[in-house]
């Protein structure tokens, strides 16, 4: 396959790149969840109409695959975009829809409407906790591993309880006193919206690799040790090399799992488990070799470092392990399993 970007893609990726660069900077990325920042970087994505990527022209969004998905996830985890993006655009499209054809007549195409204008924004949990519970005002339980069925929950009566989390800006609640709006078991509805978050968390996570990499060249061109920079030091060039290599290897699979899944191929669920099981792996590999080409700065809260750092962690061990994803195709490959794979 060709793996370059299409004009559009790259266009998308370009304009999304640029919004971001305005509008999620690292002080953004720090602030309280109902900040005035934040409010206006969520309107920004909004009117550009990312919330409806992946919804149907006749239900008001803009039609495009899971291609675009890709582009736009990769630039919202190089500015660690603390909105759940994954949830919203990713993950709710297919279910929402599903809902407006299957569950009470209009009210699931009046959700996909609100998510559309960014009146609604929308939240998965698999085990009751929720990233950047704060904002989202509909929840969607369920669905991990791309089976069982989905539960769409109104949050407005709901409690949101403080949760701690490695990543600070991660706004981690524990939610509790929803209302269950109707339920989503269409098998290929589940899988096809678990697909998608899976795709999204691993783009996110190629673009958080690659602004940490970014952010430590800068840092080691700068830093000097002996009287020359400490990027000149072959220790160093080796561990940016490696990590380097590691993001050249997975961004690849993540273009071909969007392609897989944009083209429903018989193997989108083997190629979406590869891309973020590379995705995963690379990330730790590039915030390890960054944390200590930074060397003691990089451990502190204060420098900007920390904020991608902790997010990739955190992302890695989201969505399925990369040994959670390595099992699943390890079976399509049927390949034995050697250990019980994490969840």
């Amino acid at each position: 396959m060709r793996f370059a970007m299409t004009a559009d893609q790259s266009d998308l990726r370009t304009v999304v790149h640029d919004l971001l660069a305005e509008l999620c900077s690292p002080a953004v990325v720090r602030s309280a969840p109902g900040s005035d920042p934040l409010a206006a970087l969520h309107r920004g994505l909004v009117d550009l109409g990312t919330t409806g990527l992946l919804v149907s022209e006749d239900t008001g969004g803009l039609g495009l695959d899971e291609n675009h998905l890709v582009a736009l996830m990769t630039e919202c985890g190089w500015a660690a975009v603390p909105l759940p993006l994954v949830d919203t655009v990713a993950f709710a499209p297919a279910v929402l829809e599903s809902a407006g054809r299957t569950h009470s007549g209009p009210l699931g195409s009046d959700l996909v409407a609100d998510v559309v204008a960014g009146k609604t924004t929308c939240a998965v949990t698999f085990d009751g906790v929720v990233r950047f519970g704060s904002r989202p005002n509909l929840l969607l339980h369920g669905g991990f591993g791309g089976a069982g069925p989905i539960r769409v929950l109104d949050l407005a009566g709901a409690s949101r309880e403080p949760v701690d989390a490695v990543d600070p800006a991660a706004d981690l609640r524990r939610i509790a006193g929803e209302t269950e709006l109707f339920v989503v078991d269409d098998p290929a509805v589940v899988e096809l919206a678990w697909l998608r978050g899976v795709l999204g968390a691993s783009a996110q996570l190629i673009g958080l690799s690659r602004r940490m990499l970014e952010m430590t060249v800068e840092y080691v061109g700068q830093r000097r040790q002996f009287g020359a920079p400490i990027g000149s030091f072959q220790a160093v060039k080796h561990q940016l090399a490696d990590a380097l290599l590691r993001i050249e290897f997975a961004a690849p699979a993540v273009a071909q799992a969007g392609f897989s899944l944009a083209s429903r191929d018989p193997d989108r669920v083997r190629d979406v488990s590869m891309a973020k099981a590379l995705a995963s792996d690379a990330a730790r590999e590039v915030t390890r070799a960054t944390i200590q080409c930074h060397g003691a700065i990089a451990y502190t809260t204060e420098y900007d470092l920390h904020l991608y750092v902790k997010r990739a962690w955190a992302l890695a061990a989201d969505w399925g392990s990369a040994a959670w994803h390595r099992a699943v195709v390890a079976r399509d490959l049927g390949l034995p399993l050697t250990g019980t794979p994490a969840s």
